[in-house]
């Protein structure tokens, strides 16, 4: 994700500027469906995610923590923390105050000494995320770590409080002994709150230490203790995604070196990893979040589990020893590079190393003595360059003389075009590059237009993974965007053409993924939430219908002869899947009036049984949004007879035909 050149959408009218009506009666088109062997496979990682920790993704979204800065971290270590009784520049003898230690020979660095001097007056709550989301009924897990240092404090009292102050559920925790240790309780609270606190009190007068205060729902996807949040994993999963690609995004190059995404300090014990800086933290002046920083309670080793949960090939992305072009530009120099390239090996180690490896024994311990089966490493997010180009041939050269099976993902920049990607691409196909990852931004009107992007593609040359893209409602980077139906409408034409392309464009992804309703920096984006549920947009069910309907070899479906990439305001591609025994077929119609396809099968074999599923929408500007999704897809079936099909498409849909 970046601040690419700024290209504004027009002005839309369902009348005028995209989309041509046709005068008259509906006209008919004749479509044939030639099932001839293309000799082209649609692979399994065809659609995948992206995930990039913004717009809260992870901390305050998919990572179920509750608790904003639970280890007093960040840069003002009381972030998210309050103590409403205690006053600034005053003993507080009445009540108590909260001081920081720092401990500089940890990763976790900072813990709170707390001085209790009138237990029925001191306070400290924190906010979470916006609020804390709880459910009536469900049962939410309490931790802390405490070392008891003076006084006669017997026991900690927690309580989770709504809105206004209500107490809806709270827990007393005896205190034993000295020395550190950790404390459990549980929670049940006794109705829903979006904003709730937790609140903590003490019984009796003296010092304590406090650290690791964390508060996590038990009910989380596979209900893993310290786990992640289940409706949002859910929906990915729902997506049938071929890949999970992580942690990012700009966030893997960060605006300075010091500030990247290092993955060695993401695994291994949560509490002893270190927190960071969030690169969105203030990296738009519109929606400057001072307190967007990284845990990593979800780190690289959850990164891999999701993926195999998901049954999605992980592909991580790695810092190539480049800064943010956006920001700093800061650079490694290349006789300095020796560290980054290390990390990456290091990493397929990580993953796929034996037992008895330095970094598998890791994974091991951690949990996962089998292999992830890593096949795919990204080198840099989206640089652009020389630079790049240099550091790249570096990074290839030492990951394939170790691993020469791994397929390495290099970049083209941020943009579809240009001076930058024109080099980059003119580069990499001189380095014989496995997979090219390209990124577009852009109008609804430029997703329309470029359905035939990769017609013009050399056959020879690299794979393309469109790793991120996304139509902009009003303009690239703009706070307005919005996920309406024409965006998804013209996502929907646009991937007709990269599926028909699928002998060069092996990989696809929306981004950004996530986006917190009051947490957000980027729109538009893939599933919106809140702290206690979420929805989909029309653009996570052009995904879904896409992805559910990959099928495994492309078949040709044309009108007079040539393929569907517009004109006529129609878009269309068609596939076997040779697994399930179906034809699938997807027609979407950018027109404002319903169009009638008549559809001649040669050289296939047709079933009897049409499965038709139309995803439209009566307005352009609709949305979906967390009170109802207006625009989800409508599914029939209708038996049909051998020969020719006709089936009406409607005005400006996405339809898919399932023959079997």
């Amino acid at each position: 994700m970046k601040t690419k050149s700024k290209i504004f959408a027009t002005a839309f009218s369902l009348s005028v500027t995209f989309f041509s009506a046709q005068n008259g009666n509906i006209k008919k088109h004749f479509l044939e469906l030639d099932g001839t062997s293309t000799n082209i496979k649609i692979q399994p990682t065809m659609y995948g995610i992206f995930f990039e920790d913004i717009n809260f993704a992870a901390d305050g979204g998919l990572y179920a923590e509750l608790i904003k800065n639970r280890s007093f971290e960040f840069d003002e270590p009381l972030t998210g923390w309050k103590q409403p009784n205690t006053k600034t520049l005053s003993p507080n003898l009445d009540s108590g105050f909260l001081t920081i230690i720092t401990d500089k020979s940890k990763t976790n660095k900072n813990y709170a000494r707390i001085t209790v001097w009138n237990d029925k007056n001191y306070v400290l709550e924190n906010e979470g995320f916006r609020g804390i989301g709880l459910h009536q009924g469900e049962k939410y897990d309490l931790s802390f770590n405490l070392e008891n240092i003076s006084g006669n404090i017997s026991a900690i009292n927690t309580s989770l409080i709504d809105e206004n102050g209500t107490v809806i559920s709270s827990v007393s925790t005896i205190i034993k002994g000295r020395g550190w240790q950790k404390y459990n309780a549980v929670f049940t609270p006794s109705k829903t709150v979006e904003k709730a606190k937790l609140q903590i009190t003490f019984t009796g007068k003296g010092v304590v230490n406090m650290d690791m205060i964390s508060l996590f729902p038990q009910d989380t996807w596979k209900n893993r203790k310290g786990g992640l949040r289940k409706d949002l994993v859910q929906k990915l999963y729902d997506l049938q995604p071929g890949f999970l690609r992580f942690p990012g995004g700009c966030i893997v190059e960060g605006r300075t070196l010091a500030e990247r995404y290092q993955w060695k300090k993401t695994i291994g014990k949560v509490e002893d990893r270190e927190n960071l800086i969030n690169k969105w933290n203030n990296g738009f002046a519109h929606r400057l979040t001072p307190d967007y920083w990284q845990s990593f309670g979800l780190g690289f080793f959850e990164y891999f589990q999701l993926a195999e949960d998901l049954g999605a090939e992980p592909l991580p992305i790695l810092s190539c020893g480049m800064a943010c072009q956006f920001n700093t530009a800061e650079l490694a120099k290349m006789e300095d590079l020796d560290p980054y390239v290390q990390d990456a090996l290091d990493l397929i180690e990580f993953a796929n190393g034996d037992s008895n490896t330095k970094w598998g024994k890791i994974r091991t311990e951690m949990g996962h003595p089998k292999s992830f089966n890593m096949k795919f490493i990204g080198v840099g997010n989206e640089q652009w360059g020389a630079d790049y180009i240099e550091r790249y041939k570096v990074f290839e050269k030492a990951i394939h003389n170790k691993y020469p099976d791994i397929k390495i993902i290099s970049g083209s920049g941020p943009s579809p075009d240009g001076e930058f990607f024109d080099y980059g691409w003119k580069e990499l196909k001189k380095l014989n590059a496995q997979i090219v990852d390209e990124h577009y931004y852009n109008s609804p009107e430029w997703f329309l237009k470029n359905a035939d992007r990769y017609d013009k593609y050399d056959r020879r040359g690299p794979k393309v993974f469109a790793g991120e893209y996304a139509a902009q409602s009003v303009g690239v980077v703009k706070p307005d965007n919005k996920n309406n139906w024409l965006t998804a409408l013209s996502e929907a034409a646009f991937m007709t053409g990269l599926e028909r392309n699928a002998d060069v464009v092996t990989m696809t992804s929306y981004a950004p993924l996530f986006a917190h309703a009051e947490g957000w920096q980027w729109t538009p984006d893939l599933i919106w939430f809140n702290n206690l549920k979420s929805y989909a947009t029309p653009n996570y069910y052009v995904q879904k219908l896409f992805s559910n309907n990959k099928g495994t070899d492309l078949i040709k479906i044309s009108e007079n002869g040539k393929p569907l990439k517009g004109e006529n305001n129609l878009y269309a591609s068609a596939v076997r899947d040779l697994k399930k025994g179906e034809i699938i077929i997807k027609i979407v119609n950018s027109n404002p009036q319903e169009t009638s396809v008549e559809i001649n099968p040669k050289n296939i074999k047709m079933g009897s049984r049409l499965t038709k599923i139309v995803l439209t929408s009566a307005g352009l500007s609709d949305e979906n949004n967390f009170q109802s999704e207006t625009i989800t897809p409508k599914e029939e079936t209708q038996a049909i007879k051998k020969g020719k099909i006709s089936v009406e498409i409607p005005a400006n849909s996405l339809v898919i035909l399932k023959i079997k």
